[in-house]
């Protein structure tokens, strides 16, 4: 029984496989439409039954090589598209602007001076000098003022040119010019101040400094070149100048004190003063600091009654001959812009200093030597008040009284007749303007010019920088006639400062907005210093 099963199924296997290939054969000799027939026919009948399963079976044979071909299609077509869709083009609008066309500058012209300093006159000045042979008539200016004082613009250190403005524009040559034509000096003047310079410059130390007690003779040397307008950047006296300054600067100490100085340290106030004033005109770092040092020791030593002694020592006694340089170092730091705290207080206190060696003897006035006076030394009081800013006070107007009856007589000898009180006499005056000064001018600049000795320039032995023999000239009074003097340097530059009061400063009554409204008549421009720092 066990072997007739097995044997019928074999039987049916056999069967059904010769049956399979039969069927693919005749598929496979069917056209597409028969075959599509029949497996649609297959596919209709129970899922169990042959034809079914045979309809399967031909789906399956027939995607096999549809699907290899379909695969890769599907799969290029997706990355094309992905391709595609990731380079996304971006579009920019770009637009063209036309060039402005360029407008053509016009060519800077340089500035033509309207006034040039008077030719300096080579002239042999005979003993009798006619009044108007060196100094014009002009109109003065006017004696109504202002007190406040005038200040200087600031100008940042650049190597380009530096121009100062205000106060002492009038250094420039072409303002020069103008001050000395409107205030009354002339090319004789002039002449003799150029001559000063020259033999300055020749008697001058190798080390920068100038013989005797190098400090202040150096420091009065310096201003005396400044108040020219010369500077390190100028032609011929450049050297000169930076020679000076380097000297100052190098011979100070530590404490702000000046070295080889006098017993009374004089010195100190004249060289600050020269270093204040030659900070104004070159904007030198290490200028400004050695004045800050030197002006810290005239501050500390200010009284409280508003005066100084010798040597900047605080005690009661006030010197008005020393207050009066320490009061001019105080005004050219403040025009400098020097960094000195509570510079207004202590201006305000100088003047209280002088005041307390004020005498007033009905409607005439003067300054004592340490207590209240009519000296000499009124000139030094009334002077540093006008540049302090009480040129309206009593003080001032009665001392110009007393100063009224001075004379400038170079032999005369007598208590007004030294060149020391003729330095601050000339300034007040001039600051005083109106018929004081004119009155003054006539008198003091002609005796100047005749008494200075002078060296011929074939014989000098200077040469400019354009190696042209130049004259020079130089002053020294007879100390037993005159008193109060300290040689051949001391005297000449005090005199050549007197010879260039009339464009040194600025009047006290005139402001830098102002100025164009006086007779001499500068515009803007000619009010300027241009200064080359190297």
């Amino acid at each position: 029984m066990s072997e007739e099963p097995q044997e019928i199924y074999e039987e049916h296997e056999v069967e059904y496989e010769d049956t399979h290939h039969s069927l693919m054969e005749i598929f496979d000799e069917l056209t597409f439409k028969e075959k599509w027939a029949k497996v649609s026919h297959g596919l209709k009948e129970p899922p169990d039954s042959g034809e079914h399963k045979w309809a399967k079976l031909q789906i399956q044979r027939l995607s096999a090589p549809l699907a290899a071909l379909l695969v890769p299609i599907v799969a290029i077509v997706i990355l094309m598209t992905v391709a595609v869709s990731g380079s996304v083009k971006q579009e920019i609008e770009i637009e063209i602007i036309d060039p402005e066309p360029i407008v053509e500058l016009e060519e800077i012209e340089e500035l033509i001076e309207e006034f040039e300093p008077p030719e300096p006159v080579e002239m042999d000045v005979p003993d009798e000098v006619s009044l108007t042979d060196v100094t014009a008539d002009v109109p003065s200016p006017p004696q109504d003022f202002s007190p406040q004082p005038a200040e200087l613009d600031s100008v940042a250190l650049t190597k380009s040119p530096v121009v100062l403005r205000g106060v002492l524009g009038t250094r420039n040559p072409g303002a020069r010019g103008a001050a000395i034509k409107g205030y009354g000096g002339s090319g004789a003047t002039e002449a003799a101040v150029l001559r000063a310079l020259r033999w300055l410059k020749k008697n001058q130390n190798s080390d920068g400094s100038w013989n005797k007690t190098k400090p202040a003779m150096t420091g009065l040397a310096l201003l005396t070149f400044l108040a020219h307008g010369e500077t390190p950047a100028s032609e011929e006296f450049g050297s000169t100048v930076e020679a000076a300054i380097k000297w100052l600067v190098n011979n100070q100490n530590a404490n702000g004190m000046f070295n080889n100085r006098d017993g009374h340290n004089y010195s100190h106030p004249i060289a600050t003063y020269a270093l204040c004033e030659a900070f104004a005109m070159t904007k030198i770092p290490q200028v400004k600091y050695a004045a800050e040092k030197a002006m810290d020791v005239i501050i500390k030593g200010h009284h409280e009654s508003g005066g100084w002694d010798y040597n900047c020592k605080q005690n009661e006694r006030d010197d008005t001959s020393y207050m009066g340089w320490c009061a001019q170092a105080l005004k050219a730091g403040y025009l400098a812009d020097i960094e000195i705290e509570d510079i207004d207080m202590h201006m305000r206190l100088a003047v209280d200093g002088f005041r307390k060696n004020y005498r007033d003897a009905d409607g005439y006035g003067g300054f004592g030597y340490t207590g209240p006076g009519m000296g000499g030394l009124t000139g030094v009081g009334v002077l540093c008040m006008q540049l302090l800013g009480a040129t309206k006070a009593n003080e001032v107007r009665n001392g110009l009284n007393t100063l009224e009856k001075t004379t400038f007589n170079w032999e005369g000898g007598g208590n007004f007749n030294n060149n020391y009180f003729w330095y601050y006499i000339t300034q007040a005056k001039f600051h005083a303007g109106g018929d004081v000064w004119n009155r003054w001018n006539k008198t003091f600049s002609p005796v100047l010019v005749k008494e200075q000795t002078r060296i011929p320039k074939e014989k000098s032995g200077y040469v400019d920088h354009k190696g042209v023999p130049k004259e020079i000239g130089w002053w020294e009074m007879d100390k037993a006639i005159t008193g109060h003097t300290d040689g051949e340097v001391m005297d000449t530059t005090l005199c050549a400062l007197q010879l260039q009061v009339y464009y040194r400063y600025l009047p006290t009554f005139k402001s830098p907005k102002d100025i164009d409204e006086v007779e001499i008549s500068l515009s803007d421009d000619d009010d300027d210093i241009v200064i080359e720092i190297l």
